[in-house]
């Protein structure tokens, strides 16, 4: 069956005319006649194409103040009649309703308007009424009617028109058609969620997906629905995996906790801090970082919250790492990560982050507030006989802001705003805390004088009197276990402090 279909007639009517001349310019040359209201039917006129008003076919002038252009039969009749239905044939006759195979329509910048911060008045203005119906309707036609609901697809019309000399096929239209669904959901979804305040609704519609090389595996496929473009400016290197992405999120995440400290730079590996340190200079917070564990830095993702300058450059610029993270770079440290064809350097762009997070489970999705609570002074309650001096409570809350980063169950040891060693992701909090002490030792830390964070409570006295034996001075952890006395009777038997901040940090 041919189902090429010639376009006779056009209707357009846009809010975004970039774009817009060459495709009224062809349709023209074809001898296409076409229909517009409004700013669209002057644009036409400008370019000195004749064009037929819609009020010129439905006998009633726009009203309402612009709200009502559209909105009748004459006009819904000539785009959702079925063209081979002898009944629909019949009344296109009986009612004189004009046939329109093509329909050109966008619709008001309602997100724009509301990211602007403009009044609700405004806001609602903003909600398109004909717009949005002319696409549902040209889209569930699209065996007969052509749907152009984006200026993104202009010049994809514009090549298949001109491929087809003058027509569309009926793939090219459902194609059209799926397009048209995905702008007109994506439409209500922003206004849903600008009127929503239950958050037992959900609705998200994300554009723009990326294909991935892959997902986590390579047997697996992969894609990343997001603004990456808005995120990053990436000065150089291989595209991001899924792997990469996972990574870089988690140290996005981890290095924003110390947005304003001073030059901190951290090393993730698997999702999960290797290395983290603060210093006086870029150069030697990496250095300090990398000296927590350059077994697992190998192939790590790299952050730093302050301006990557030449000496750090040239001291990264000797391990193998997948990413380099900063918010800026001087010249002549970017030439220096360049140096390494595939290594992905990323200017961090000040972007704000969703607030919720989503995650499928089971038939499902599981939904939940982003932890935005991060450890200070004021959180702090000595539950011990001792009281932490003034460096282990810096470094108390330093271990802490790890801690909520890493995978439970976790320990993190830190010593002078450095991370020694971390028990990640273990089943038992004993296990992740016999850990650390291992991987501290191995690379030839002395703990004797650290501190210790823990991401929850402690049921027994087993994990302090652990702690203890490996040299751990100070304690902090969120408390709340009905055995929070064993613990403490511990650490006060033993000279050690500890602290409780009343906030759970669990990490799955």
């Amino acid at each position: 069956m041919n189902t090429l279909k010639p376009i006779t007639s056009a209707l357009i009517s846009v809010f975004d005319k970039d774009g817009l001349e060459p495709i009224v310019i062809a349709l023209h040359a074809n001898g296409v006649t076409l229909y517009s209201t409004g700013g669209t039917e002057d644009f036409i006129k400008s370019l000195g194409i004749p064009v037929v008003a819609v009020e010129d076919v439905t006998s009633y002038p726009s009203i309402l103040g612009g709200r009502v252009k559209t909105l009748h039969p004459k006009v819904f009749g000539g785009i959702l009649n079925r063209q081979d239905h002898e009944g629909d044939v019949a009344q296109m006759q009986e009612y004189n309703i004009p046939q329109i195979d093509l329909v050109i329509v966008d619709l008001y910048p309602f997100e724009k308007t509301v990211a602007s911060g403009a009044t609700e008045a405004d806001i609602i203005e903003k909600i398109d009424i004909g717009g949005i119906s002319l696409i549902r309707a040209a889209a569930k036609n699209f065996k007969d009617t052509v749907i152009v609901a984006s200026v993104n697809d202009y010049s994809n019309f514009l090549h298949a028109y001109t491929a087809n000399n003058g027509g569309t096929t009926l793939e090219e239209r459902r194609i059209f058609a799926t397009r048209a669904f995905h702008v007109s959901s994506n439409y209500d979804t922003a206004i849903f969620n600008y009127f929503n305040t239950d958050d037992t609704y959900y609705k998200a519609s994300v554009e723009g997906g990326e294909i991935l090389r892959y997902g986590e595996n390579p047997h697996q496929k992969g894609y990343f629905f997001g603004g990456l473009s808005e995120m990053f400016t990436k000065l150089h290197g291989k595209e991001l995996s899924y792997n990469n992405l996972l990574d870089v999120d988690a140290a996005v995440n981890l290095i924003a906790e110390f947005k304003d400290d001073k030059p901190t730079f951290a090393i993730l590996k698997h999702n999960n801090a290797c290395g983290l340190a603060t210093r006086d200079t870029v150069a030697q917070a990496y250095l300090d970082a990398l000296a927590a564990d350059p077994t697992s830095a190998f192939g790590g993702v790299l952050i730093a919250n302050k301006k990557i300058d030449k000496a750090a450059a040239d001291e990264i610029n000797k391990l193998f790492c997948e990413v380099v993270i900063a918010p800026a770079y001087d010249d002549d440290a970017a030439a220096i990560l360049q140096e390494k064809k595939n290594r992905i350097i990323l200017i961090q762009n000040d972007v704000t982050l969703p607030e919720k997070q989503v995650r499928t489970c089971l038939n499902g999705l599981l939904v939940q507030d982003k932890d935005n609570i991060t450890d200070n002074k004021e959180h702090l309650k000595t539950v011990t006989v001792t009281s932490p001096t003034a460096q282990e409570v810096d470094d108390l809350l330093f271990a802490s802001k790890i801690c909520k980063h890493t995978k439970s169950n976790t320990i993190v040891f830190a010593k002078n705003g450095q991370l020694i060693a971390s028990g990640t992701g273990q089943t038992s909090r004993v296990d992740a805390l016999i850990h650390a002490v291992e991987k501290a030792h191995s690379f030839g830390f002395d703990l004797n004088g650290a501190v210790m964070a823990s991401d929850a409570f402690f049921p027994f006295p087993d994990c302090v009197e652990l702690a203890k034996n490996a040299g751990i001075t100070a304690v902090i952890q969120p408390g709340g276990s009905i055995k929070d006395e064993l613990s403490i009777n511990y650490c006060n038997e033993n000279g050690v402090s500890m602290v409780f901040t009343g906030t759970r940090h669990f990490k799955h």
